[in-house]
């Protein structure tokens, strides 16, 4: 990192890492960041830059201009936490029974603060960054949520970009790829039903179980059997429900399941191969069965110049970047983002031995040993791209 910048983001680094641990210890789920969106948006008022709140609910922009150029780029950083109860046993670990910073959210918005500040500071650019603070990214498609409130109408971006802590590299080590890094995120319910009865005389009842469990079965063949063993693809059944004694044969079984690809052509060749066996099963074993199945997140695709670009800065900067050969089959929502506006999702290594929980685990915790190193990637990439 030239030694200027990584001065001045270490002296910003240990401002930020105490904003971090208070975050930390004030953890809010998706749609519920008040607090967080509060603390926000008094920080980035306190350094010049003007705020625009509740788009998306909860979620907020920083708009932050210098020189005379119209263009604009986007820097995006998500803020809730998870309904998972912490372990971690840190001086900042949650006060909130149930709901913690397992995903490393609360560094996230600590880092994009940090670049915001020496951003307003230095003012080294020309034109106009976005920054963007982002609700319920677990599952609640909050990215979404602010784009359909006209985040890009509003707020214009050239190119967006997204850092998320990556546990498995190397601390401080940045990682991406052109073209899939995460995957689309299906979830399926198989509702399967007949006839219950008494265990002792099946003869006179359709099996429900027996039914749901040929389908959990034979759901496990279909990306083995039915796609193309070049393309990635991952079908996970999760959850069984059925039955409340052990002399009954329940009249109806559900199953659940997540789907995860990188290929719309796969997702459709699973859903339907899906749809299928369901129907053909139950139809077999003298049952009826219904499929639910949301296609909640899409794949994270990205934009092969702007991973270039960050493959130039991280290696301007730290004198190394990784692209990656695969992506990961988790799913993120910057997705929705990437659909509309080019950019890049990059992963920012915090692997060490006091950091190598995975992520969404109990024991998790940010490694602020990276906070600095996060935040001079992304103010690197508006200097860059804003010259």
């Amino acid at each position: 990192m030239d030694s200027p910048m990584l001065a001045a983001m270490s002296d910003l680094a240990v401002e930020m890492r105490a904003i971090r641990h208070d975050i930390h210890r004030h953890p809010e789920l998706g749609f519920n960041e008040l607090r967080t969106a509060a603390l926000v948006a008094g920080r980035l008022r306190a350094w010049g830059i003007t705020v625009h709140e509740r788009i998306g609910k909860t979620g907020l922009v920083g708009v932050l201009n210098a020189g005379t150029s119209e263009r604009a780029i986007g820097l995006r950083a998500d803020m809730d936490a998870l309904p998972i109860h912490e372990a971690t046993g840190a001086p900042h670990a949650s006060i909130h029974q149930g709901i913690s910073h397992s995903c490393g959210h609360d560094g996230h918005t600590a880092m994009l603060l940090c670049a915001a500040r020496y951003l307003a500071q230095t003012r080294r650019f020309n034109g106009r960054v976005h920054l963007i603070f982002q609700p319920a990214e677990e599952g609640q498609a909050g990215a979404q949520a602010m784009i359909d409130d006209g985040l890009f109408e509003r707020f214009p971006c050239a190119e967006i970009y997204a850092l998320h802590n990556w546990p498995s590299l190397p601390a401080g080590t940045v990682a991406t790829r052109p073209g899939p890094i995460m995957a689309a995120a299906d979830r399926f319910e198989v509702t399967v039903r007949g006839t219950g009865g008494h265990a002792a005389q099946p003869h006179l009842t359709s099996d429900t179980i027996l039914c749901a469990a040929q389908i959990v079965t034979g759901a496990n063949t279909l990306v083995a059997r039915r796609i193309d063993p070049n393309a990635a693809a991952v079908l996970s059944v999760t959850c069984i429900h059925g039955g409340t004694a052990h002399n009954i044969l329940p009249s109806e079984v559900r199953v659940t399941g997540t789907v995860r690809t990188f290929d719309p052509v796969v997702q459709d060749k699973i859903e339907a191969a899906l749809r299928e066996l369901v129907e053909g099963t139950a139809k077999a074993a003298g049952c009826t069965a219904a499929i639910e199945y949301v296609r909640y997140y899409p794949a994270t695709i990205n934009d092969a110049e702007c991973v270039k670009h960050v493959l130039e800065t991280s290696r301007a900067l730290f004198g190394r970047a990784l692209v990656s050969d695969t992506p990961a089959a988790t799913s993120e929502d910057f997705a929705f983002m990437l659909r509309k506006v080019p950019g890049a999702y990059v992963w920012l290594g915090q692997g060490s031995d006091n950091h190598a929980a995975s992520l969404h685990h109990p024991r998790y915790d940010f490694n602020d040993e990276v906070l600095a190193t996060g935040a001079a990637l992304l103010a690197a990439l508006a200097e860059r791209r804003l010259t």
